[in-house]
């Protein structure tokens, strides 16, 4: 099984911070001073006060980035931040020494306090005068946009309002504002994803959004310059892992040896499998740094299957496209990515116990794209109005 590389104790990373702000004080510490002499003294208090609350706010921002809330529950009770969401915003904005995705995940929390916060983090952000596409760039650069549905819902929400009132008169409602702002996230995944062939077109675009400004259509010339924006540069998302990704099978929620039903001349193969963030990864080998396969889970589902050559087997379907190739990819013998060929995946277990606890997690991990149901949602609102 992989293991991340770290400190071999949960409060070895704590012990590290604070011994390096220690060795850093007494490096700093001028030589002419003397713990007996009233002036040394008063710098003794001082220096050791500083490194004492240097001390808290390290051990402070490693607490929220394993636990948001606790992390600022310490910081408040070491009065480092106050209750008051505006400081806390401001501690969220600024962003030192803390990881982006703890930030989303504080920020998308639904309990009041949180909630006010948000509002708050989104204040902070000043959008006048920029487009869109610059504004969001902003937006999704100083946070990792939560999985769940809801907590985007309300963060784009925010993030609409917050741009109309920056830039009164752009667009009709924040309604317009949020479902370009879908549009857009998507036109990027389109345009940049590796695993996308069929890059849209400026008039897909267009069509996409028609009607979506109260009814009527945003002026061409708007979308093309987002259209532009977004294909000269794609957006930059936080990865608080350094983009590697190793980092993404540190903690799965399952894996295990399988063997899966493949190639031209259908044949079943061994492959270590690991699901992670709604993704079915396959390897070779244990040791393997890069998949052979991914299998993004999104829309499927998976259900026991039985085979003449192989027992305890599982299968992997798309119920509302059958016939249809499922969206994947995976390298091929010259070690180039290329998109997946199955209509459906067969899985075999090494028993009926291990078959069904695949099944169960990967229906727990299966989860349809938000953004979709989010865009359709706002679209008809905008229709009915």
């Amino acid at each position: 099984a992989r293991q991340a590389a770290g400190p071999p104790f949960p409060w070895a990373s704590e012990w590290m911070c604070v011994t390096q702000i220690q060795l850093s004080s007494a490096v700093g510490r001028p030589r002419s001073y003397s713990r007996s002499n009233g002036t040394g003294s008063s710098y003794w208090k001082t220096s050791s006060r500083m490194a004492q609350k240097e001390k808290e706010m390290c051990i402070g921002r490693k607490k929220f980035n394993m636990d948001p809330n606790k992390g600022i529950q310490y910081l408040i009770e070491h009065k480092l931040l106050t209750s008051d969401v505006q400081d806390i915003a401001q501690f969220l904005y600024k962003g030192d020494g803390l990881n982006k995705t703890a930030i989303g995940t504080y920020l998308g929390e639904k309990d009041p306090i949180n909630l006010q916060v948000l509002q708050a983090f989104v204040d902070c952000h000043e959008f006048a005068n920029l487009n869109l596409v610059q504004a969001l760039r902003q937006f999704l650069w100083s946070f990792r946009l939560p999985g769940e549905a809801q907590k985007i819902d309300r963060m784009m929400e925010a993030f609409a309002a917050r741009y109309c009132l920056c830039n009164p008169g752009v667009f009709r409602s924040t309604d317009t504002c949020y479902v370009l702002s879908f549009s857009v996230i998507m036109l990027n995944t389109g345009l940049h994803n590796p695993n996308v062939r069929d890059r849209p077109p400026f008039e897909r675009f267009v069509t996409m959004n028609r009607g979506i400004n109260s009814g009527s259509d945003l002026p061409e010339e708007q979308l093309r310059n987002l259209f532009d924006s977004i294909k000269s540069e794609p957006f930059s998302i936080p990865e608080d892992d350094g983009g590697d990704l190793t980092h993404t099978f540190f903690n799965p929620d399952r894996e295990g040896w399988l063997l899966k039903l493949g190639g031209r001349v259908k044949t079943w193969k061994r492959r270590w499998f690991i699901l992670t963030d709604n993704c079915l990864y396959y390897f070779e080998f244990t040791t393997d740094k890069e998949p052979r396969g991914i299998i993004p889970l999104e829309n499927l589902s998976v259900q026991k299957v039985e085979d003449p050559k192989k027992p305890f087997c599982l299968e992997l379907y798309n119920p509302s496209c059958r016939g249809q190739k499922i969206k994947a990819c995976k390298t091929d013998g010259d070690g180039k990515v290329v998109e997946g060929k199955h209509e459906s995946y067969r899985i075999s277990a090494a028993n009926a116990e291990e078959r069904d606890q695949w099944i169960e997690a990967i229906r727990a991990s299966i989860t349809r794209v938000p953004f979709y149901d989010l865009l359709s949602a706002r679209k008809k609102k905008i229709v009915g109005k």
